[in-house]
Order: structure tokens, then sequence, then C-alpha cells
């Protein structure tokens, strides 16, 4: 089940993902410190990073990815501009999946 989809800009690479607050609702649970395990892959299907584990918390009344999610941005070598979709998905590894649209691709 896709939870959002958000076009990336500097801040959320360097400050943590904020999550778009029309997506709020589907994310009740997530309110204070949370672990996410994840999963990240291409448009294509690829996994691009192993499993990570990503904490969700409040920063001045948003939800941000923080930890983790910073290595995973990195790994990925994520940039101002791509498109993430977050997804539920429950399978062996992971509950939630990000799915990576690079700028210019399409």
């Amino acid at each position: 089940m896709e939870i959002f989809t958000k076009q990336l800009t500097s801040m959320d690479i360097q400050r943590g993902l904020v999550i778009p607050r029309c997506s709020l609702e589907r994310l009740q649970s997530f309110h204070g410190t949370k672990e996410l395990p994840t999963i990240f892959e291409s448009a294509a299907g690829n996994r691009l990073v192993g499993p990570v584990t990503i904490h969700c918390s409040t920063r001045a009344g948003d939800l941000v990815f923080k930890t983790g999610w910073y290595a995973l941005a990195r790994d990925a070598g994520l940039r101002s501009g791509d498109t993430v979709t977050f997804y539920q998905e429950i399978n062996g590894e992971a509950r939630f999946k990000f799915k990576l649209r690079n700028v210019g691709s399409s």
C-alpha cells in the first residue's frame, strides 16, 4: 500500500525526510520515535541497499525520517529532485519499502 510520494529537496537529504502532511493520517501510529525496517529499490525493482532501520520522530510538529535515512540517502546516491515513494509492504525482510526515481529518469 502506497503511503506517500515525494520529490526530495536538499533539506530532506541533509536534515531528514519530512513526511508530506497529506500522508499523516496513514501514519498516525508513527508518532514518537519508531523503528521502521525498510528496503530501498530503484524504479525498476533492483535492490539498492540492504534492509535498514529508519527512525521516525517528530520535529516542530512534522514527522521526520532521521537516523537510518541519512545513510540510506548517502548509499543510494539521492539528490535533490529525485522522487521517492514509501510503501507499507510486509515481507520476510522488512515492513516498509522505498522506491526511487532519479531526476531525469522516466
